[in-house]
């Protein structure tokens, strides 16, 4: 089972907790044991997984990834951008949660979370759930 979600984000950087998506996704598959693959056909676009109980470790990565790769620092690609095309790099565009009796083996504090980095955007992000 295939599903594409969208995403509309209202910032430049931000990170959207879409593991309710991911769980609806593999709940409906109707798969008990295999793997969801979590992709994003972006290149300014990320995934991740990471803690989801306090706010503000996502507003850490946020702000961590702006100190890291700053925007105008003199990059050479002309549409302004070049900081989000980094940014996703450093994060990835995929990430894979194992399916276990139906559900995604996910630990008590973790999310998926949907990281946009060329903000406010519609966005795409597909979620591909298989297995026997």
């Amino acid at each position: 089972m295939i599903r594409t979600l969208s995403v509309k984000t209202r910032k430049r950087n931000e990170l959207l907790d879409i593991t309710d998506e991911v769980i609806k996704t593999v709940t409906e598959s109707g798969v008990q044991n295999g793997l969801c693959h979590i992709f994003v056909p972006h290149t300014t676009a990320a995934v991740t997984i990471n803690e989801k109980a306090d706010p503000d470790v996502a507003r850490d990565i946020e702000t961590a990834l702006e100190r890291l790769v700053p925007p105008n620092d003199g990059y050479r690609h002309a549409e302004g951008n070049s900081d989000a095309h980094v940014k996703s790099t450093l994060v990835g565009v995929n990430e894979f949660v194992m399916v276990k009796e139906g559900n995604p083996v996910l630990g008590i504090w973790q999310a998926v979370f949907f990281c946009e980095f060329d903000g406010p955007r519609s966005r795409n992000c597909h979620i591909r759930v298989t297995g026997g």
